[in-house]
Parts: structure tokens; sequence; C-alpha cells
């Protein structure tokens, strides 16, 4: 089967090689790299092609311009407001970048330039190994758009950070700054943006010049009981995200959002 090269398959995703690291660079610095309904499918399928590529033994996940991702984009959520059937792909691609992300034998790691906000925060702490910015936020407010935390934060956030602080900052919204995600546990490590370059070099490297099956497999193993618990979590998480696209206070937030003020809820 005659396939494109991997380097050319993508609109919203641009892959760049150094030897035999990989870079995946989420590409709508307009947009802060808000997921669109392309860069959401498109993100469905980049870690099962680069699980696959030949070329390449670590992979870097990092964003364009000044976000890593701003999470979802607005005028794509008004779209499943209004054709709320189309949700139904959504929830498949939501499920299947966390799966691919977790099935992805090579070492994955974060490279958060910016913000990392909802679906943002979800990739970032989906990788192995993340290195943020410390002047970057991180935080899943989906709350704060009457949207429920469905792509992946309540199956990732209480691994990381234990029941209690995860449930507090999913059902509040706030966002960490990255020094403070680091202290907890929720992230690796926060370096001053100058010094981020050389943070990822230097732990890519070592892992470049490590016994790649070892560090593979040690990979595979670690995520085993992982995986039992994302995928017991991802189809009730995803139903419910679905179920809070129809409530009116979802409507209200993008309403908000656009007109540049607070939403005003009433829990319906």
């Amino acid at each position: 089967m005659r396939q494109v090269p991997l380097e050319e398959r993508y609109e919203t995703l641009t892959i760049t090689r150094e030897g035999r690291l990989l870079t995946i660079t989420m590409n709508r610095p307009e947009a802060l790299n808000a997921a669109d309904a392309l860069l959401h499918e498109e993100l469905a399928h980049v870690f099962y092609d680069v699980a696959v590529d030949p070329g390449s033994d670590v992979i870097v996940l990092t964003g364009a311009g000044r976000a890593f991702s701003a999470g979802g984009d607005i005028p794509w959520m008004q779209t499943a407001i209004d054709r709320p059937e189309s949700f139904e792909q959504t929830a498949r691609e939501a499920k299947r970048i966390v799966f691919s992300m977790l099935d992805l034998e090579k070492p994955l790691v974060a490279r958060v330039n910016g913000h990392a906000t909802g679906l943002g925060a979800t990739l970032a702490l989906f990788c192995d190994v993340i290195f943020a910015a410390d002047t970057a936020k991180i935080g899943d407010p989906h709350v704060s758009i009457g949207f429920v935390a469905g792509d992946g934060g309540p199956a990732i956030w209480p691994q990381l950070i234990g029941y209690a602080r995860a449930k507090e900052y999913l059902m509040t919204g706030e966002l960490l700054p990255a020094r403070k995600a680091a202290e907890i546990g929720l992230i690796n490590h926060a370096v001053p943006p100058e010094e981020l370059d050389a943070a990822v070099a230097a732990f890519t490297g070592k892992l470049l010049a490590g016994a790649t099956k070892a560090i593979r497999w040690s990979k595979t193993v670690t995520n085993i009981e992982l995986k039992r618990i994302v995928h017991g979590v991802m189809d009730a998480s995803v139903a419910y995200e679905a179920l809070s696209n129809r409530t009116e206070d979802h409507q209200e937030a993008v309403d908000a959002f656009r007109a540049r003020r607070k939403p005003v809820f009433t829990g319906r």
C-alpha cells in the first residue's frame, strides 16, 4: 500500500526530524493551537502513525507560537451545539487520541512552550515526561464553559496528583503556574523559557543514547495499569461530556466567550 510521507500527511500538525528524534508541532498559532475539527481528527491519527514510523525512536509534542494548546476552538464548539450528532465523531476521536498516546511504545516528551488548557492539558499530561516553560500555566477549565472535562482529565489527573487535588482542579477549572504543577507532581520540570529547548534536548539525547528496546518496553509495562484505568473511565467520560454539550449553560458560556463577558450559569 502506497503511503504519503509522514511529514506531508497533516495540515494542522507539522512533523520535523533531527536524526531519530521526531517532533510533532500543533500548528494553529493564530488560534493558540486550539483544536478545531481538523486538528482533533489529525491528533486521533498521528500517534498511531508515528508508532510505526521506522525513522524515529523518541517523540516530542509541542505547539507553535506562544501557546502549547488552548484546548477546544469556540466555533467548533458551536458547531457541536448546533449539530449534537457530530459529537459522536468527537467522542471517538477523543478516545483514539488518549489510547494511541498510551499505546505508543516510543518515549513521548511534552515541550510545553506556553499555556496548556483543556484538551491541551490532556495532551501534555498523557505524555511520558513533561517539560514546561515556567511562564506557562496548565489546567482543565472545561467547567468554565459549562462542559464536562471528558477528554481525559478525570482519567489522568488523579493518577498524577491524587483524587482530592484532581477533583479540586477539575471542579474549579483553576490554572496552575508551571512551577506549582511541578511541585505537586502534575508535570516533571518547569524551567525558564530560554532554557526549555536545552532541557528537552538533554533529556531526549539521553533517551536516544540509551538501549532503545529496553526503554520502550519499560514504558510499555509501566503503562499497563494506567491503560486499564483509562479504558475504564473514557467511555463514561466522553458520554457525560456529550450530555453537557446539550445544556443551556454550555451555550451560555460559548455566547459569553464571544461577547467577552462572564457567563451567567443557571444550572440548566
